[in-house]
């Protein structure tokens, strides 16, 4: 595939989150830098949503193309990958409905927690448990959390250890009160 290069790396055409998934979030030779981020042609050599996109409308987002919703988001299936796939369609209305501006700045919001518990809360074996959880969960309940953590938490001295437990067992109490599961779909 030749250079492509988009805008906002970080909200992919197909409409995963890229700036949640594990493979942004790492170092060394597997990082990826997002959609149409710098060298992404070199990360995905192919990619069958870039291809259509080229033949079609040639548009930023899938859900903006004359053909949406196509073959491909009507039957998306049940598989993830490196990330969830669950969120492509409800991410897609949203980001239609409330505008991509708003769209983004929650991504990015979303970005910075994350980025806040990788640095804060990952003992070595968490950061796809938290790529997953807050890509899944509303951003409401994550700023909760994240208050929670903040005030009640951090402050009293309690080791790393149990803070980290800590703050995986508010995730998935708040998961499974949404009824969402934290598991990648294989």
């Amino acid at each position: 595939m030749k250079e492509y290069e988009r805008e906002y790396p970080l909200f992919s055409l197909c409409g995963l989150n890229c700036g949640l998934c594990p493979r942004y979030h790492t170092g060394g030779d597997s990082k990826c830098p997002g959609c149409g981020g710098k060298d992404f042609h070199l990360k995905h050599p192919t990619c069958a949503v870039i291809t259509c996109n080229e033949k079609h409308d040639r548009v930023e987002y899938c859900f903006q193309c004359t053909s949406f919703p196509c073959d491909r988001y009507r039957n998306l299936g049940n598989k993830d990958s490196f990330i969830t796939y669950r969120n492509v369609i409800p991410d897609f209305v949203k980001a239609k409905r409330e505008g991509l501006e708003q769209y983004q700045a929650e991504l990015n919001e979303k970005i910075g927690i994350l980025e806040f518990l990788i640095k804060n809360y990952n003992d070595g074996k968490r950061k796809n448990f938290y790529c997953l959880a807050v890509n899944l969960l509303p951003l409401k309940i994550l700023r909760s959390i994240m208050n929670e953590m903040n005030q009640n938490i951090d402050k009293q001295g309690v080791p790393q250890k149990d803070k980290i437990n800590r703050m995986k067992s508010l995730l998935e109490k708040e998961a499974a009160r949404e009824n969402i599961p934290l598991l990648l779909r294989k």
